[in-house]
């Protein structure tokens, strides 16, 4: 990366959308470079800690952008993730993110998010990598997601699960190989049996 510290530091932050002053370390550029560029008003503070180039168009997904760079390991899921795959008419007022069931619960201070614990092959099946505001989020796919609320159908309500279901077919963003595959990994499979042959027929 060419050029003196400021500029690496705003070319990190049109390649990446968003940035925390730690980042930087990996590159050597001292973290002041970045408080200054701050300071100077050529880069604007989001959060505490994450910053951002002025006037840059923000997503839908600004707040998932976000999330994602608070806790790296986390995969968007259900409720949250069936919005972004347009598989419901919810819009939950929460990030529903999975974390792995024996690691320690992040500290997401400012941000609406509910932690679901996942473990095995649960959590790191059908994970897809999306780039939004240039920070890599890891979201479950549609027929993984579909498959997790009917696991969870309790938490989320069993006519939301069954609505992305339909969604999921109706819109082909699925297949039945997928559904029966996740199903059987996470344990739900004799559950969502008859609403999968009913589609069938």
């Amino acid at each position: 990366m060419k050029g003196n510290s400021k500029d690496k530091v705003i070319h990190l932050l049109r390649d990446r959308g968003i940035l925390r002053p730690c980042e930087l370390d990996e590159f050597g550029i001292p973290r002041i470079t970045l408080y200054r560029l701050y300071d100077e008003g050529q880069v604007e503070k989001i959060f505490r800690g994450m910053y951002r180039l002025p006037g840059e168009q923000v997503t839908e997904y600004f707040t998932l952008a976000e999330v994602a760079k608070k806790v790296p390991q986390g995969v968007i899921c259900l409720l949250t993730a069936l919005r972004f795959h347009e598989l419901t008419t919810q819009n939950p007022h929460q990030v529903w993110m999975a974390i792995d069931r024996k690691s320690r619960q992040p500290r997401v201070k400012g941000y609406p998010v509910r932690f679901v614990r996942f473990s095995g092959q649960a959590l790191s099946v059908g994970v897809e990598i999306h780039s939004i505001e240039g920070v890599p989020v890891h979201i479950y796919n549609p027929a993984k997601t579909v498959v997790d609320c009917f696991k969870y159908r309790n938490k989320i309500g069993f006519d939301v699960a069954l609505e992305a279901l339909k969604e999921c077919r109706r819109s082909r963003k699925c297949d039945m190989d997928s559904l029966w595959r996740y199903a059987k990994i996470c344990r739900v499979s004799n559950i969502m049996r008859p609403y999968l042959e009913a589609i069938l027929t």
